[in-house]
């Protein structure tokens, strides 16, 4: 495999990288010694989130003690025999809205029981999600998830409770349970003690801007196809700067927007 060329400004950002990494450590490190984490979940449909959250790594940081996800069903705080939690959009607009009242009462209990650091709406005209906001999150002690349904929710929710509206790509679903899944995934894999290797979740793809550099594992050859020798050197150092150099390759290749 060619050698990547890198520049002195390539040298400065893998530098700034690595600084990054051991900010990045220390302050889960320092997080964890002070909090875990507590997830709350509120949506109109909580059978789809039975399977992601309660499997692999959630489900071990769960038995663990590092998170708690409490998924609440808007339904239990509508009102009426059939627990109704949508009706037609003023205006004449087409697709049914969530109500305001279940959701209020129900957000309404849960900041009485404990202060939430934010209290975020999945919606697909919020701020994209990026490994920054994870991280940032998952330093965080409490937070609310709350997912959207039909054609969304009663815009005074968003005006009067939401501290944070959060999207996962420039698409609609059918609502945000998909996204909470995917959100409280994302966070709870960065929390110290959630994966084996903590240092694990310091190289994953968009740390620090960067996708992460080719991995490999056994056979070293396979049908002819080898693993670059320089891995199978043993010299840490010279490992250690060939994943630099390929994380920064890949990105200038496939992600160049990540480097502006």
């Amino acid at each position: 495999m060619a050698r990547a060329i890198i520049s002195v400004e390539d040298k400065k950002k893998r530098v700034a990288k690595s600084a990054a990494k051991k900010k990045n450590a220390s302050a889960r490190k320092s997080a964890a010694k002070k909090h875990h984490l507590r997830i709350d979940i509120l949506t109109a449909v909580p059978e789809l989130l039975n399977s992601p959250l309660n499997f692999s790594i959630v489900e071990r940081a769960k038995k663990k003690g590092l998170v708690r996800i409490f998924i609440h069903n808007i339904r239990d705080y509508a009102k009426g025999k059939y627990k109704k939690v949508d009706d037609y959009s003023y205006g004449g607009e087409a697709g049914m809205v969530m109500m305001i009242e279940p959701i209020y009462t129900l957000i309404t209990k849960l900041k009485k029981q404990r202060k939430y650091d934010e209290i975020i709406y999945l919606t697909p005209d919020g701020e994209i999600f990026n490994q920054q906001i994870a991280n940032q999150l998952s330093l965080k002690k409490n937070i609310i998830l709350l997912c959207g349904h039909y054609k969304g929710i009663d815009h005074r929710i968003r005006e009067h409770l939401i501290t944070m509206e959060i999207s996962i790509g420039d698409y609609v679903l059918s609502g945000g349970e998909i996204a909470a899944a995917a959100i409280s995934d994302t966070i709870i894999r960065l929390l110290p003690g959630a994966l084996s290797d903590e240092t694990s979740a310091l190289s994953d793809s968009f740390q620090d801007n960067l996708l992460s550099a080719p991995i490999y594992t056994r056979p070293a050859d396979f049908k002819g196809w080898k693993v670059p020798e320089i891995l199978l050197s043993g010299n840490h150092d010279k490992i250690a700067q060939w994943n630099d150099e390929q994380s920064l390759a890949r990105t200038k290749k496939l992600r160049p927007d990540l480097l502006k």
